[in-house]
């Protein structure tokens, strides 16, 4: 693949003011979840080595650490869905499956931690969550002191079973609770994802990312389908991206099913143009080097990772060409620089971007 870093012309860019300020996740989060790829496979007796355990996170955890990912930023690994039993315990408090987690969740984590790696994890805001395990709502307290106590990082709160009302006031109380805590928490929420109208002024303002936008496929119609969202949106969606507050358009599906070579390039390129959070899933265990190559490009990450935290813009469509722009850190005080993604839609070329490097002095 190839990337672009050009310097194009002056371009007005929206300031945001008054969002989430907890000092974490200054630039998007990078890291894998445990979704997309093996979803909620509960069958450990027959098939012990994709369903939703303990040995599955710890074996991705050392190759994240083994395989150049940590080095290459990816530094959180996070349970999605059906890790929970399906009843708290005696006092009220979460508990993990007993047969998948045997060791328990504190246990996992220090071994998380162990690797150099954050460790994440997913609740529901609703009554349940979307399995069908139990929600967080009506032990929002209780549920973030367990979170903290037991060395939780990073984590998603879905929105199923749960009313707009809930939501615009459950959202912010436990992003309250989770600051109380003192631990540093990244909060992840699916708040705007479940509205028709979202309150952005109160999300900016209770998580540090939020998906706004239908759950990601493994298929190139559905990043194509995100990719023009945001370019559709952008104006309401751009300006609310910066350090600490950051639009989610979902995980990498990259090294799965979907997507050929080119189609995941496009996809990592996409994403890092609009500052999203580079989230893998994907079995880190039997990747194809090609895609893994994509998923560490450190040219790609980077742009990411810019520190301006600027989300980029569709700047223009010429009929299957599409022009994406994004500043960047300037390479000199006397340039403005940019991230340039030149997107070919058209059926008779590979879809590609583009990348490379010019300057523009003044006078």
């Amino acid at each position: 693949m190839k990337i672009l870093v050009v310097v194009l012309m002056a371009v007005t860019w929206a300031e945001l003011s008054g969002a989430l300020d907890n000092g974490l996740a200054l630039t998007p989060p990078m890291g894998w979840l445990t979704w997309e790829r093996f979803r909620c496979n509960l069958d450990c007796v027959n098939d012990p080595y994709n369903c939703i355990s303990q040995n599955l996170l710890m074996q991705m955890a050392e190759l994240m650490a083994e395989e150049g990912y940590l080095n290459a930023g990816y530094n959180m690994i996070s349970l999605d869905d059906c890790w929970l039993a399906h009843e708290r315990d005696e006092q009220g408090r979460l508990q993990p499956d007993p047969d998948r987690f045997p060791s328990g969740i504190p246990a996992l984590a220090n071994f998380v931690h162990g690797k150099g790696l954050k460790f994440g994890i997913y609740e529901d805001l609703g009554t349940k969550t979307c399995a069908g395990y139990p929600g967080v709502l009506g032990h929002l307290q209780t549920d973030a002191n367990t979170f903290a106590e037991w060395g939780v990082d990073y984590i998603k709160l879905d929105g199923c079973y749960s009313s707009q009302e809930e939501m615009d006031e459950g959202y912010p109380q436990f992003g309250m609770y989770l600051n109380n805590t003192k631990r540093p928490i990244v909060y992840s929420c699916s708040w705007p994802a479940y509205q028709n109208d979202p309150n952005y002024t109160a999300i900016i303002n209770s998580c540090n990312l939020w998906r706004n936008f239908n759950d990601i496929a493994d298929s190139w119609t559905s990043v194509t389908t995100i990719i023009d969202h945001y370019g559709d949106n952008q104006d309401v969606l751009a300006p609310l991206a910066g350090p600490g507050h950051w639009n989610d358009p979902d995980m990498l599906i990259i090294g799965n099913f979907g997507l050929s070579y080119d189609q995941a390039k496009t996809q990592m390129a996409i994403w890092s143009i609009l500052a999203a959070p580079l989230i893998m899933s994907v079995d880190l265990r039997d990747i194809r080097p090609e895609f893994k190559y994509i998923l560490q490009n450190q040219r790609v990450i980077a742009i990411d990772q810019d520190p301006l935290g600027i989300q980029g813009r569709r700047f223009k469509k010429s009929g299957s060409i599409e022009f994406w722009l994004r500043p960047v850190t300037p390479v000199d005080n006397d340039n403005h620089s940019y991230a340039v993604g030149i997107l070919n839609r058209g059926d008779s070329t590979p879809t590609k971007v583009i990348y490379a490097t010019l300057k523009e002095k003044e006078g």
